[in-house]
């Protein structure tokens, strides 16, 4: 699933039913930028992560416009490496060994160095694109601030992810236990139940 064509569906919807959110999405960074933030990182990124950002960097001001089910956020490039950097400290006695299964969409109880926050919910919990080696390098985890974990993956790549929210606006079904709604005001909102 191409995240291109994905965002582009998503892009769509969210200008005719939701414009309020859709006017808060910056538009893509230059691919320049996404390459400084791989080498500010020490990370090699997937085409589809680098894709990914040329598309979409995050919000104005950081604003929430939670397009990613159950309330997530689309970071920029630069509040990427600021939450990744912000973690690192915090994390910084497991830094070099995680408690974590060395694939990718494997168990971790700590975070990973080789995961990129690509979208926040302003609780401290994230989803992350998961680069550890294996068959799911590039699949999107869930993690759980609170319970400092991620289980399973969301989704086995951001193409993935990206189509399947398309998907749940255009056709007004879940994705997973969320639900999507439009606010009075216009914003795309996921309600769970």
């Amino acid at each position: 699933m191409d995240v291109a064509e994905g965002w582009g569906r998503l892009w769509t919807w969210l200008a005719a039913s939701a414009p309020t959110t859709h006017e808060l999405l910056r538009p893509g960074a230059a691919p320049a930028e996404v390459e400084e933030l791989e080498r500010r990182l020490g990370l090699s990124f997937p085409a589809e992560l680098r894709r990914w950002w040329t598309l979409c960097d995050g919000t104005v001001r950081t604003d929430f416009a939670e397009i990613f089910p159950p309330f997530y956020t689309p970071h920029s490039t630069r509040s990427a490496f600021d939450a990744r950097e912000w973690r690192r400290l915090r994390w910084r006695a497991q830094w070099a060994e995680p408690d974590a299964e060395p694939e990718a969409g494997t168990a971790a109880r700590s975070f990973h160095p080789a995961w990129v926050p690509i979208a926040f919910d302003g609780c401290g919990d994230a989803l992350v694109v998961d680069l550890r080696p294996g068959p799911l390098h590039g699949c999107v985890l869930e993690w759980d601030q609170d319970r400092s974990e991620v289980h399973k993956p969301e989704w086995t790549s951001l193409g993935e992810m990206v189509f399947a929210v398309a998907e749940a606006l255009e056709t007004g079904t879940p994705v997973g236990h969320s639900h999507p709604t439009v606010t009075p005001d216009g914003r795309l909102d996921w309600r769970i139940r």
